[in-house]
């Protein structure tokens, strides 16, 4: 796991602090890259999961109609909200043009999932004022800090 946090960021701004639990903290809008229909999927899992704990998640993936009671948007472009947090479920030479988008729709946070990692992509999205975190399942560092209990 690696966690990039550009200058001036409010996630670990202060000595000492996570920047994980932070973004867990600030950040409740997650579009999900790739949020598959399919249960046995591990987007869907993720995503289900963090649904439940009070995320409010917006499926991207242009071949689902809608996701978790929820629409599916063909592009994180298309999509009507605010967005804290692009969570990618593609491989890692997928990334740079989500990463691409998400610095266009104006994002706090792109999220690698676990395996997922891209060096040029998330430099770039720190360059951009994005917070990024690689190589990480979001569910997992969600359960690991007892957010929301």
């Amino acid at each position: 796991m690696r966690v990039l946090v550009p200058e001036g960021s409010e996630f670990g701004a202060k000595n000492g602090t996570d920047p994980i639990s932070e973004i867990l903290q600030k950040c409740r809008t997650i579009a999900v890259v790739g949020l598959s229909s399919n249960p046995m999927r591990p987007s869907h899992a993720v995503s289900e999961y963090m649904q439940r704990a009070g995320y409010r998640i917006i499926p991207v993936n242009p071949n689902e109609k809608e996701v978790l009671g929820e629409k599916s948007y063909a592009r994180l472009e298309d999509v009507p909200e605010k967005i804290d947090v692009v969570n990618i479920f593609r491989r890692a030479d997928e990334v740079s043009p989500i990463v691409e988008s998400a610095i266009r729709v104006g994002t706090q946070v792109v999220w690698m999932q676990l395996g997922i990692e891209n060096e040029v992509a998330a430099e770039k999205a720190r360059e951009a004022g994005l917070a990024v975190v690689e190589d990480a399942c979001i569910l997992v560092e969600h359960r690991k800090r007892g957010i929301g209990r």
